[in-house]
Parts: C-alpha cells; sequence; structure tokens
C-alpha cells in the first residue's frame, strides 16, 4: 500500500479548515474519467459507464485503528487499483468514536463529508440526509442485515460485522480466586467482589472489572445495551421516545440502571476507574492487572498485543437475568454501515468502492482477520474459539437483535442532553444521586417530548 495516505483527524483541524479555508472533499477527477452525474435531487446516477481509467482519490474516514492497521497490511489500496489502477485511497482516521461523530456533524454542516463514511444504526436519523441509498447495491443484496436496518424504507449503510459483546476473563485467575462464571445478575456481582477482594489482598490497583470510565463510552455494554437485554427489546430506545416518563421507577431503563449503579459503587473497578482510559485498561487487562473486561470482538486484538500468552483467555455473556429460570438473553447487531456520502464529487466510484470491499477481492480476507462475524450470505465465517465459548456456555441464550434509535429518540436525545454513556460514567462520582438525575431526566423528556410534538 506505498501510495495510501493516512490522515488523523484533529477536531481542532477539521473546525479550523471549515472555517477559514473550507477544506473541502478531496476526490478528483481528471479530464480523461468519467466521472458520475448528481442531479438535482440529490440522488446519484451514471450517463456513461464508469471508466476504469478515471483518476481519482477516494476518502474513507473511520473511527476503528483496528481496521486502518488492516487496510494496510492486507493493502486496500492496492487491491482495489486492481479494478481502477489511478485511485488513491485516502484513510482519515479519528481518536475515537466520540471525536468521530463530531467531526462527521461538523463537516455535515460544512457539506465537506468524505467521500466514505461509517454510520451505526443510531446515526442513520443524524446522517439521512447526507447519504446515499444504496438498496440498488449487490452489497446490499447480499448482506444478511440489510433489511432488519433499513431507515425510511432505505439503505443508508451496509453493515461490515455482526457482533456481540462478551466479557473477557482470565481462566486461570478464576480457578485460583475459587469462581465460576456467573449465570444471573447476583452471581455476577457475587464473582466480581470475591475476585476483587482476593487479589486486591496483594495488589492494590487490582480491578476486577476493567472499564476505563475515563473515555465514558466504555460504559456502553451496560448503560447502552443492558436495556435492551433486560427488556429483550432491541427498540427499547424507539419504546422510549413514545413515553412520557421512561425513566420512573418500575420501568426497564430504571430497573437496569439501578442494577448497573449497585455494580458501579460496589469498588470492583479498582481504586479509580475514572482516571483510567480504555487503551490502558485494555493493557492492564493483558497483563493481568484486571480479570475480566466487558468489551466487543474488537477488543481481542488489542489484548493479543499486550500479552504473549492468550492460553487462558475465554468469554462469557454479560448476565442481566435475576434468576436462571429466567430466559437468558444477549444482543446481536449490524455494525460499522459503510455509506457513500453526497459530499463525495464521485458517488459512483465510492459505490464501486463499497461494492469492491464487499467482495470476494477484500471482504474474505478482511472479516477473517477481525474478531466480528461476518454479515454476508456469500462468506459465512466460523466463530473464533475464544467467543465460540461463551455460546457453549449458553447454548439456548436469546439473540436480541439491537437498534440504536429511531430519528425520534435522536431528536429527543439532542432535546434533553442525555448521554447514556456520560451517566455511566457520572455513577463513579462520589455523592451522585442517580435516583434525582433520573427523576430529572423525566422531567425533561416529558417537555422535550411536548416541544418536539413526539406522540
Amino acid at each position: 500500500m506505498r501510495n495510501k495516505k493516512f490522515i488523523t483527524i484533529m477536531m481542532c483541524a477539521v473546525m479550523c479548515a471549515s472555517l477559514f479555508t473550507g477544506c473541502g472533499n478531496k476526490g478528483t477527477t481528471d479530464s480523461a474519467g468519467t466521472s458520475a452525474v448528481v442531479s438535482e435531487t440529490g440522488e446519484s446516477g451514471s450517463e456513461t459507464a464508469l471508466d476504469p481509467n478515471i483518476k481519482a482519490t477516494l476518502v474513507l474516514a473511520t473511527y476503528d485503528k483496528n481496521n486502518v492497521a488492516l487496510y494496510d497490511e492486507l493493502d486496500i489500496q492496492g487491491r482495489f487499483q486492481k479494478l481502477y489502477p489511478n485511485v488513491t485511497i485516502e484513510i482519515e482516521q479519528t481518536k475515537d468514536d466520540s471525536e468521530y461523530w463530531n467531526s462527521m456533524k461538523i463537516r455535515a454542516a460544512a457539506k465537506e463529508l468524505p467521500d466514505l463514511m461509517y454510520n451505526k444504526p443510531f446515526t442513520f436519523a443524524r446522517f439521512k440526509d447526507y447519504v446515499y441509498d444504496l438498496s440498488d447495491t449487490k452489497a446490499a443484496a447480499d448482506n444478511v442485515y440489510t433489511e432488519g436496518y433499513k431507515f425510511d424504507g432505505k439503505v443508508l449503510g451496509v453493515a461490515e460485522k455482526a457482533t456481540q459483546d462478551y466479557v473477557y476473563y482470565w481462566t486461570d485467575m478464576f480457578e485460583e480466586a475459587g469462581v465460576q462464571v456467573p449465570t444471573t445478575w447476583s452471581e455476577f456481582l457475587e464473582v466480581s467482589k470475591k475476585l476483587q477482594d482476593y487479589y486486591s489482598a496483594g495488589k492494590p490497583d487490582f480491578m476486577a472489572i476493567g472499564l476505563g470510565a475515563k473515555d465514558e463510552w466504555p460504559t456502553y455494554p451496560f448503560m447502552e445495551f443492558m436495556p435492551a437485554v433486560e427488556s429483550g427489546n432491541g427498540q427499547t430506545w424507539n419504546l422510549l421516545a413514545t413515553q412520557d416518563e421512561p425513566f420512573a421507577e418500575g420501568t426497564d431503563i430504571y430497573k437496569t440502571y439501578k442494577k448497573v449503579d449497585q455494580l458501579f459503587t460496589s469498588g470492583v473497578f479498582g481504586k479509580d476507574p475514572l482516571g483510567l482510559g480504555h487503551d490502558q485498561v485494555v493493557s492492564l487487562f493483558a497483563q493481568k492487572q484486571a480479570a475480566m473486561l466487558a468489551a466487543g470482538p474488537w477488543c481481542l486484538e488489542s489484548i493479543k498485543q499486550g500479552t504473549e500468552d492468550i492460553s487462558n483467555l475465554s468469554t462469557f455473556y454479560l448476565p442481566v437475568r435475576d434468576n436462571t429460570s429466567d430466559e437468558f438473553r444477549t444482543i446481536v447487531q449490524g455494525d460499522s454501515f459503510l455509506s457513500v456520502t453526497k459530499h463525495s464529487k464521485n458517488p459512483e466510484l465510492a459505490k464501486a468502492f463499497l461494492e469492491f470491499y464487499f467482495s470476494d477481492a477484500w471482504y474474505p480476507d478482511f472479516i477473517a482477520r477481525i474478531g466480528d462475524d461476518s454479515t454476508m450470505t456469500s462468506f459465512p465465517k466460523e466463530k473464533d474459539p475464544i467467543f465460540k465459548a461463551s455460546d457453549d456456555k449458553q447454548p439456548d441464550a436469546v439473540l436480541v437483535t439491537y437498534d440504536g434509535g429511531n430519528d425520534d429518540f435522536s431528536n429527543l436525545v439532542s432535546e434533553t442532553k442525555f448521554d447514556y454513556k456520560k451517566l455511566g460514567s457520572q455513577m463513579f462520582t462520589d455523592g451522585f444521586d442517580l435516583d434525582k438525575a433520573l427523576a430529572d431526566l423525566d422531567t425533561s423528556w416529558k417537555a422535550a417530548r411536548g416541544k418536539l410534538g413526539i406522540q
């Protein structure tokens, strides 16, 4: 990948470029190339076939550092240049997903989005006017998550991977402390406390559960996904948008967050959970300074980089249920939806790249190298043994397909400033009153529904 350019996006740089120079999209087409025609309605079309000799630069923005490493290692540009020899692929990477979404929001307003970007289900409402409908692509037709994640009947992105979240743990540490893999929430609390007490006696900085709450977003397995698992409804956030007091006592959200608060205030995250970021915690977990870590499959590579021995590494699904007689539920979702933006100067070329991405020229080698599952019917993938261990422990687990929230929910979040990840971090703050916070949210939520006219 000799000619590919990598760019790290910094918020200040994006803002300054927008204010002073108008960074613009970097896609270019020479006079010999045939660029796509964009109609006045904003839909893309092509008067003639795309010229394979088109000279252009396509910009792909991502927050996934593991993906970026694979783009280089597997030579994504070189492979695409077998189809379009004069096209350069430029990868823009942000520090994390929070910076990414802020950057994309600013760039959308400035009409400076990259040619291709990643979306999540909860960001479709935010960027629906800025990305093309991909219903006519082969990639969408072959993707198992296409129908389940359509937005207003349109395919706004193609799911790159199917993901479930896990609790990584060290089997030898469990054995030494004399604890078993938990199957209920109360057992999870008990196991966490026993691990903390056992190991912190000799390791004052030990964490039964590593988290990295300094970054806020790592609280998502508990704060974002657990309500859907508790209720068994992947549309939980959409349901909230229809209620005036969704955080009131007795609701699934209230029950879930009381459970999380009980866990977060129990001391099992070590002495200073707010003092450590995610990357630090993953490194500490890899060195067995923590016994458990809740995260997605994407975290496995980072763990491997921090240790030479993963022979005792395994996983289990986070147990949210109250009793063993209750059904065991866990989240599954399509993730990292690749979208083509309407700010691309070469939308048909960007679509061609998307088709390439999900073809045998790229996707099988890529998906084989990451922990997540394949989304393509044409390229099935066997689960990594580390993740299959979770299925073996819960063979009858009920899969809850997660939806990150519709347009009404997104508008209410913007109006009320509700941020479940930030709320999770606040639970680690001394004196934080969860009941008051939830009551205040109910008040602002009801007012916002009235103001926005949401029924």
